[in-house]
C-alpha cells in the first residue's frame, strides 16, 4: 500500500449523483452499462460505462444513488465518451458492488 497526502485526497470529486438512464453496451470488451448520471444543478449530467451487468439490471439501476468522481478529464471507452466515474467494490468473483449512500442526499453532495 502507498500512502497518499491529505492534499491528493481533496482533489478527488467524489460526489453523489442519481442514475437516470440506463442503456445497454454492446460494443464494451466486457460486459457493461451506459450510464446518465445527474449529479445535481452545479455539474449537471455526466456519462458514464460501467461493468455492472452481472448483478444489476437497467431497471434496479433507474433512479438508484451513486457515488462518482466527478472531475477525471473524459475518457473514450470504444464509442462511449465516459466524463464520470461510478464507484464500487471488486468481490473475489470479479463482479462490482457500487458504492451508494445509505440515505437519501441532494445529488451533487460532495464526500466529506
Amino acid at each position: 500500500m502507498s500512502f497518499i497526502d491529505w492534499s491528493d485526497f481533496e482533489r478527488v470529486e467524489l460526489r453523489v449523483g442519481k442514475i437516470i438512464a440506463v442503456h445497454d453496451f454492446p460494443e464494451a470488451r466486457k460486459p457493461a452499462y451506459r450510464l446518465e448520471v445527474d449529479f445535481g444543478e452545479e455539474i449537471g449530467v455526466k456519462k458514464s460505462s460501467a461493468p455492472i451487468t452481472g448483478l444489476y439490471t437497467k431497471e434496479e439501476l433507474q433512479g438508484r444513488l451513486v457515488i462518482g468522481v466527478t472531475n477525471f478529464p473524459p475518457k473514450q471507452i470504444g464509442p462511449v465518451r465516459s466524463e464520470c466515474l461510478v464507484t464500487g467494490f471488486v468481490r473475489e468473483d470479479g463482479q462490482v458492488v457500487l458504492a451508494v449512500p445509505d440515505q437519501d442526499i441532494p445529488l451533487g453532495s460532495k464526500l466529506a
